[in-house]
């Protein structure tokens, strides 16, 4: 192979989260592993504007200006605000000293779903009640989707390639995917990847609503999001946003750094099958998974740990544990593999599961602890896989992970990461 065309090795080497369960990647995933639940009732919706579904996964002790200043706040929507959060702490978590990086080496794919819906309901209703002249002149900047990778170029000083993925639930985890490959060609060292998602809103839930995709089960907050339960009665919507630096292999070892995991396989498909509705046999989600696990060289009973996408919706559920079982065989039906949807604790953050789930995931492999799947009291009959019910699962040597994302459209996106050590590499 001509050496100017050979792959480059990419590895995590900080991860940044900010979800309902904590600000800051360590405080999340100790209360993953607790068990905990960040849903509860919606607060920020008037009464008489909430749809059927009242409860989602709210951020409540954010505060941008830790963040931002004033004059940036005031220009941004939460989405880009949260996906901001999460950058700082992941490059402080790597402890890149972005001063003295090449900047143009320095990239950024940062997601999601909805974009600023919060900015077009505040607007739309300015306009309503005052007339359009009184809009934001930043309204457009504020509520497209690819401002939060505009953004954190900008306070990160990253000029290299920077680009946006709106995939729906699959978003986040196409960003991460997009950026392994730039630093795979040589493109850039180093990539900032993931996803922001700020959905909770009058528009948002009353659309999901009227779906009939969220759960009800409003009496019970914390107990709603039910992946694989067979009382399950649709997902529940969240914010937050989770970030991960990618870096070249050599650049990292070259600057000495913390080394999380490396990403070893990539692979998106379509369904091509239905807007909202998944191939009843998982058909789309097992190929990806599929590719991303020869994509690695390796056999799928090696792969230790899925954290499936396993929204707590009928149709995807067990077109995902098909999916599953096609792929792995008796490695998934012998209960050996491990599978869990950490959504039963975070909810759904739409745009920005996927690197949320994958920064879990990694998080899974390091700590040697699978995150448990809550709220299983009642298995469906379909869904029969270890999907580790109730409580985390610990002293479980996790050496491949995947992580499942599939949205609307019927996009499918697989990472798998391979646990990390000096001694091997």
């Amino acid at each position: 192979m001509n050496p100017s065309l050979e792959k480059k090795r990419v590895v995590v080497t900080g991860i940044g989260l900010v979800t309902s369960l904590g600000i800051g990647t360590q405080e999340t995933f100790d209360n993953i592993v607790k068990g905990k639940s960040g849903i509860s009732k919606v607060t920020r919706i008037p009464d008489k504007f909430q749809a059927s579904c009242k409860i989602a996964g709210e951020i409540n002790e954010f505060n941008p200006s830790l963040y931002l200043d004033p004059k940036q706040i005031r220009r941004t929507d939460r989405f880009v605000q949260l996906a901001i959060a999460a950058s700082n702490l992941a490059v402080s978590d790597a402890k890149l000293d972005m001063p003295n990086e090449d900047p143009e080496r320095v990239g950024v794919v940062v997601g999601s779903a909805a974009g600023g819906f919060l900015t077009i309901e505040e607007q739309y209703k300015i306009i309503m009640e005052k007339g359009p002249a009184k809009c934001s002149p930043f309204t457009i900047p504020m509520l497209i989707v690819n401002m939060a990778s505009g953004w954190i170029s900008i306070i990160h000083n990253a000029k290299g390639p920077n680009s946006s993925a709106v995939t729906a639930c699959a978003t986040s985890a196409h960003s991460i995917g997009d950026a392994y490959r730039i630093i795979e060609r040589g493109e850039a060292d180093i990539m900032i990847a993931g996803g922001g998602e700020a959905p909770i809103c009058t528009l948002a839930m009353a659309g999901f609503s009227a779906a009939k995709t969220l759960s009800t089960r409003n009496n019970e907050p914390q107990k709603a999001s039910r992946p694989f339960d067979k009382d399950r009665d649709g997902f529940v919507m969240s914010e937050g946003a989770g970030i991960l630096i990618l870096e070249s292999y050599d650049h990292a070892i070259a600057r000495k750094a913390q080394i999380y995991a490396e990403l070893v396989g990539y692979a998106m498909t379509a369904d091509a099958n239905d807007i909202v509705a998944p191939c009843a046999n998982g058909s789309g989600a097992s190929r990806a998974m599929t590719i991303a696990i020869k994509q690695a060289n390796i056999e799928p009973s090696q792969v230790d740990y899925v954290n499936a996408h396993g929204t707590s919706t009928s149709l995807g559920d067990i077109a995902e544990t098909k999916a599953i079982k096609t792929v792995f065989g008796s490695h998934a039906t012998s209960h050996k593999l491990l599978v869990s949807s950490t959504k039963s604790m975070t909810g759904h953050l739409l745009g920005a599961a996927g690197s949320l789930e994958a920064a879990l995931s990694i998080l899974a492999m390091k700590h040697s602890i699978a995150p448990p799947t809550i709220n299983l009291d009642n298995p469906d009959p379909e869904c029969d896989l270890n999907y580790v019910p109730h409580e985390a699962k610990h002293n479980v040597n996790i050496n491949y992970a995947l992580s499942n994302s599939f949205g609307f459209g019927g996009h499918n996106a697989c990472l798998l990461f391979k646990k990390f050590s000096s001694s091997n590499n």
